[in-house]
């Protein structure tokens, strides 16, 4: 009687172990299943933090002056970038060696007080160099033709800030009441297809300025 009794006893305990031995793998699987999907999650988390982060930085970059002429100007001062950004635009261009001609055409189109009381303007400012393009006796012309010189130096700005992207394949109206067209991407642009911006989103007090190597003509 007691050998009888104790049989099923130990079959029990065998069918256990056995069962027992047969879900352990089902254990370990779902063990490692979790731990797979716990490390997608995880290097998932990591990759949008990565492209949040490049995301921001490419913002930060494009909130800043760009191109190659922006390292000729001076790290501290007046004409630094800090510098121009508190003042308004043509006493900022003033403070900039780079645009001395412009700022005398300015002032003999009797401009200063307009471009410097104007809100959320863009210009784009013509360098020395792009003013030397013009034959001397042409430039000489028009810097003693007041009308003139007014309509050239107001078709240089836009009546609103214009930033990097909106640079891309843009067409807008000037003060001087005709259109100029922009097109570009990165940190490489150009007016009227033929003067490229060499520093631009440069910030004065009321102002986008971008830095362009030719001279804009309007269409007269």
């Amino acid at each position: 009687m007691s050998a009888m009794s104790t049989y099923p006893s130990r079959l029990r305990r065998t069918a256990v172990a056995v069962a027992a031995a047969a879900m352990l793998p089902i254990a370990l699987t779902a063990c490692s299943d979790s731990g797979d999907k716990d490390t997608k999650a995880a290097d998932s988390a990591a990759g949008a933090k990565e492209s949040e982060s490049s995301a921001s930085d490419d913002a930060m970059t494009m909130d800043e002056p760009f191109g190659p002429a922006c390292s000729s100007v001076p790290k501290s001062g007046a004409g630094s970038f800090d510098g121009m950004a508190k003042d308004p635009v043509a006493t900022a261009a003033s403070n900039n060696p780079e645009l001395s001609t412009l700022v005398t055409a300015v002032k003999k189109a009797g401009l200063v007080d307009t471009l410097n009381n104007a809100k959320n303007i863009t210009v784009f400012a013509p360098t020395n160099d792009a003013f030397a393009k013009i034959p001397k006796a042409d430039l000489d012309k028009v810097l003693n033709d007041k009308a003139m010189l007014t309509k050239v130096l107001t078709y240089h700005v836009v009546g609103q800030k214009l930033a990097p992207q909106d640079l891309e394949n843009g067409s807008y109206e000037t003060l001087e009441k005709s259109k100029l067209t922009t097109a570009g991407s990165g940190e490489e642009y150009k007016v009227n297809d033929t003067s490229k911006v060499v520093c631009g989103n440069v910030p004065t007090a009321n102002a986008t300025v971008h830095v362009v190597d030719t001279v804009l003509m309007p269409k007269s």
